[in-house]
């Protein structure tokens, strides 16, 4: 068994403790400051004391010392049991992840010639998307000279949001992206 010394108390019930723990928060041995800003366990602040005090007085109390605020003068720490506020924090992040809501962005593609029975298809494509909650980027990719008459386009994607009205939202009007026009919706009833 290791047992490690500091400041006249022997440790010898958690050796491991006393190693850094974290690479994104600074943790016992790996805090670098020669006095610290304490906290204890219980949120009252101890004063200012040097590191080997508070790792002394963390030690007693069979925690953890952890750099809280490594840029306040002098830095800030506090004496917790680190291992239990990482699984805590973790269990957190879980819960904000199944949480969110994912909403990827469909496209369908236009043209500027489309025949209607073509512009129906992308059409109740789109709505279906657009009530399973994602978004929809409706483009038009101009070939050749097409790119000269840009207000057909532009007209067959107004009609295409006018037909969308009842279940999107226009996020993005029509514009410009190099040879390809588009516009972006949204859905009105979210899932």
């Amino acid at each position: 068994m290791v047992l490690q010394i500091f400041s006249n108390v022997v440790f010898a019930k958690y050796p491991w403790r006393w190693l850094t723990i974290s690479k994104d928060m600074m943790v016992n041995e790996g805090i670098r400051a020669r006095e610290l800003r304490l906290i204890d366990q219980n949120g009252e602040q101890l004063g200012i004391k040097t590191k080997f005090e508070a790792l002394d007085i963390a030690a007693r109390a069979n925690l953890d010392l952890v750099l809280v605020a490594a840029n306040a003068k002098p830095p800030v720490a506090r004496i917790m049991d680190y291992g239990k506020f990482r699984f805590e924090q973790q269990k957190k992040d879980k819960e904000a992840r199944k949480n969110q809501k994912i909403i990827s962005l469909k496209e369908v593609r236009l043209s500027p010639t489309i025949e209607e029975h073509d512009f129906n298809t992308k059409l109740r494509n789109a709505i279906k998307f657009l009530e399973n909650g994602d978004k929809v980027k409706a483009s038009i990719r101009f070939k050749g000279r097409a790119i000269t008459h840009k207000e057909i386009g532009q007209r067959v994607l107004d009609r295409f949001s006018a037909a969308c009205k009842e279940v999107a939202t226009i996020e993005t009007h029509p514009k410009m992206d190099g040879r390809s026009m588009f516009l972006i919706l949204a859905s009105k009833n979210e899932k």
